[in-house]
């Protein structure tokens, strides 16, 4: 595709503060906003982890009142959403701090919208829909997962389907994003190896999508390399700060790319994998990404190649056929690596028939990120591409 016909709008409005004790910034960075009382949306995990404590002890030291809504939980809903608006309404916040994964910091920037625009969650499904100013967000990751610190959207279900609905506005963007990786040694491995497939999903994803360009291109390939040699690093030796650091940054590099071209059909075939059998998002998505990378390899089989090169696992005497194989091959190794499902399944709590398969594929055909996949895709296209990955 020739750079002048794809074209790009780029529009950096995240202040990136990356390293190893970065975290002691965050007192400093909020004091920058002028604010008095600051949000801090977090989980019970992360208070037990200590990290919550520490957050509320660096922005005290730095003058500022802070009021913590840690009942965050897994793929928000709009009822987290709600209870967090309700539980912030009592007080006159006017900085928010999202601590956590991309549940955390999804429901932060969810509550952002209720506080400052009214309404319900539902009324932002899409981009560009919040007509007020809203809050400065910080947010500070400690999973090597989502990448939502660098992306202007919540991503919040529906209580009753439980089917993710993307809000997106440029205002919802976080201001500042603290990434010290010191924070993502406390992850347990399930969670590791969970946000660090998905990372690798998005880079994946966001490099082949038909809005892909060279900005986003650009962050993908570099997050794609950074996770893909420190994955398995870190699978060794979990202590390991450095490979922790090079995941983390390569989380974030894919969110980036993300926000500059989407995602594709394997985002798509995930999210009803996790609605109908509660199927963790980062397992769903790194099941079906083999299967999606040999569905797509007639069409974008050289961009294919290309990210099996900078993984090492292919080399330039490669076709554009046999190093998208390198890579589907390659991908179903590190889930190997981590201890995770290779077929869907094995990822599911009960035998997929023909009938679910058609809801799911059904499911997958309304699923925003689909649009996006390289080659078309349609209920008939997903129901052959959950065939091939049962």
């Amino acid at each position: 595709m020739p750079i002048t016909e794809t074209g790009f709008d780029y529009q950096p409005r995240t202040r990136v503060i990356f390293g190893a004790g970065s975290f002691r910034q965050l007192g400093e960075v909020a004091t920058g906003f002028n604010a008095k009382q600051v949000l801090l949306v977090t989980d019970v995990g992360l208070r037990k982890a200590g990290h919550c404590d520490r957050a509320s002890h660096l922005l005290d030291a730095a003058g500022l009142r802070v009021s913590v809504f840690d009942s965050v939980e897994p793929n928000p809903t709009t009822d987290d959403v709600d209870r967090c608006v309700e539980f912030a309404k009592a007080e006159s916040i006017d900085l928010i701090v999202g601590l956590g994964g991309g549940s955390s910091m999804d429901c932060a920037k969810g509550a952002n919208f209720l506080l400052t625009n009214g309404g319900r969650m539902e009324d932002y499904k899409g981009v560009g829909r919040a007509t007020k100013p809203m809050l400065p967000m910080i947010a500070v990751p400690t999973t090597s997962g989502t990448g939502s610190e660098a992306q202007s959207f919540a991503v919040i279900a529906d209580p009753k389907t439980h089917m993710k609905m993307p809000c997106g506005d440029p205002k919802a963007a976080c201001r500042v994003a603290i990434l010290d990786p010191e924070l993502t040694v406390t992850m347990p491995h399930s969670v590791t190896t969970a946000t660090g497939i998905d990372a690798m999903t998005h880079a994946i994803e966001s490099f082949v999508t038909i809005k892909r360009n060279p900005m986003s291109q650009m962050f993908a390939r570099q997050g794609w390399q950074l996770l893909s040699q420190s994955f398995p690093l870190v699978m060794e030796d979990p202590g390991n700060v450095e490979a922790r650091g090079q995941m983390q940054l390569g989380a974030h590099l894919a969110g980036a790319a993300i926000e500059n071209s989407m995602l594709g059909a394997a985002h798509a075939t995930a999210n009803p994998l996790s609605a109908h059998f509660k199927t963790v998002h980062g397992i769903a998505v790194g099941v079906m990404l083999p299967h999606v990378i040999r569905w797509n390899t007639p069409t974008v089989g050289e961009l294919y190649r290309e990210l099996a090169m900078a993984a090492g696992w292919a080399g330039r005497v490669d076709t554009p056929e046999s190093g998208a194989a390198a890579l589907a091959d390659g991908f179903t190794d590190l889930l190997r690596t981590a201890g995770m499902p290779t077929r869907v399944s094995d990822a599911v709590s009960e035998p997929l028939t023909d009938e679910m398969i058609r809801t799911l594929a059904d499911e997958a055909a309304l699923q925003w990120t689909g649009t996006f996949n390289p080659r078309r895709m349609d209920a008939e296209a997903f129901v052959q591409v959950y065939r091939n990955a049962g």
